[in-house]
């Protein structure tokens, strides 16, 4: 039985692609173990919900005591100023993150044929548990990751940082796989290696047994992430929501960032909308198909700066249509192009142009048969085409290959 230890800095309850590979890898016969981060409160009854299910085995590392953590802290600090005048791996590993070292220390405590990272703080750690057992090591491209900064010079620092460490590590890696053709792309451009797209996708497992029915007498918008907060497009949509013939309402699901509620209802208050915002709690990814199927519209608000945003598919998209919800999409370059694929389940707009999406939501809902038959598109496409089990295929096969 051949072993895969998957990596990740972040919390199972915040990484639903880490969980579905789990889960793949040990139903298709494999040794599974996830080692995982843990120092979030506020996500650790997701993790608890996920973990007490888990067929597999896990570990979860937390930032260690105040003590450790501050001089990891100092230790990375130092890094930073040293790697701008020495460039090596090791000054870039530590002045990128201070989970690297606990998270490697962990993977190598038992061994794997094959280590995959998720996220770039996992990456050199996989590479250092791969190294002390002799085996192999991938990497899944959730994102773009020099591309989650603005190009801007107090930025360049950091982007190197995170440069050197993918120069130096991708080449080597035997498994490689990223969350969108266009990130797989934008890596091979950079740094010439081929990357296999996996889309974050769900199980039908998932989705609800048939396909939702509009029964909400006020058309509701929904909008998820782990962090509700400022620079989403969430502001667009309320100014938009302002300048509607058609009221509609506002469900927000998620995280509050500090300081963001009273900021988001200051605006809707100008426009008289603070009974149509609503806020939702966060909930087990499990769960999140068949909450987003009891609204009538998803939101996928990307922006196109930093690059990372032009470039990526969130999940967002794909709990919509295994939900049968259609999809407002803003324009992106991954955006633009799935939108071609999805046909009457998607409209695009401009998220800078609260006035345009106004216009595009009254007469996306003027007509209550249109919207049925968009959202009968989004529940087939869901069913048929963007759903886990047929992209598991594909990351099997990656699997299978970095095996051999």
């Amino acid at each position: 039985m051949k072993r895969v230890c998957l990596v990740s800095p972040g919390h199972v309850g915040s990484n639903p692609r880490l969980v579905k590979e789990a889960n793949s890898l040990h139903t298709a016969g494999y040794q599974v173990r996830v080692v995982a981060g843990n120092y979030m409160a506020e996500v650790r009854p997701l993790d608890a919900a996920i973990l007490s299910k888990a067929e597999w085995s896990w570990v979860q590392v937390g930032l260690g005591s105040l003590i450790d953590y501050s001089s990891r802290r100092i230790r990375q600090e130092l890094a930073r100023k040293i790697v701008q005048k020495m460039p090596h791996l090791t000054w870039a590993v530590w002045a990128h993150s201070p989970m690297s070292d606990r998270l490697a220390k962990a993977a190598m405590a038992e061994p794997a044929d094959l280590y995959i990272a998720h996220c770039l703080a996992a990456l050199p750690a996989v590479a250092i548990a791969a190294r002390h057992h002799k085996a192999r090591f991938g990497f899944d491209a959730e994102d773009f990751h020099t591309g989650e900064l603005e190009d801007t010079p107090e930025n360049q620092a950091e982007i190197q940082i995170r440069d050197h460490i993918e120069r130096t590590l991708l080449p080597h890696c035997d498994h490689l796989t990223a969350a969108s053709p266009r990130i797989a792309d934008a890596y091979v451009k950079r740094y010439g290696v081929e990357m296999e797209p996996i889309l974050n996708v769900f199980p039908l497992s998932e989705a609800p047994d048939s396909s939702p029915k509009q029964s909400r007498p006020v058309p509701s918008l929904y909008w998820f992430s782990q962090t509700i907060g400022a620079g989403r497009g969430i502001e667009a949509i309320v100014q938009a929501m302002g300048q509607m013939q058609t009221p509609v309402e506002l469900h927000l699901r998620g995280i509050l960032a500090n300081g963001y509620r009273d900021q988001l209802m200051q605006l809707a208050e100008t426009m008289n909308l603070c009974d149509r915002i609503h806020f939702l709690p966060s909930a087990p990814p499990p769960d999140m198909i068949k909450l987003a199927a009891q609204h009538d519209i998803g939101l996928s608000l990307e922006l196109t700066t930093p690059r990372n945003r032009d470039l990526c598919l969130t999940n967002k998209i794909f709990t919509y249509l295994l939900a049968g919800l259609p999809v407002l999409m803003s324009i992106t370059q991954a955006q633009l192009e799935l939108s071609r694929r999805l046909g009457s389940a998607s409209v695009l707009i401009d998220v800078h142009n609260p006035t345009k999406i106004a216009n595009t939501l009254d007469h996306w809902l003027s007509n209550r048969d249109h919207l049925t038959q968009a959202r009968q598109q989004a529940w087939q496409l869901g069913q048929s085409h963007y759903n886990w089990e047929i992209e598991q295929h594909r990351f099997l096969s990656v699997v299978h290959r970095a095996l051999l």
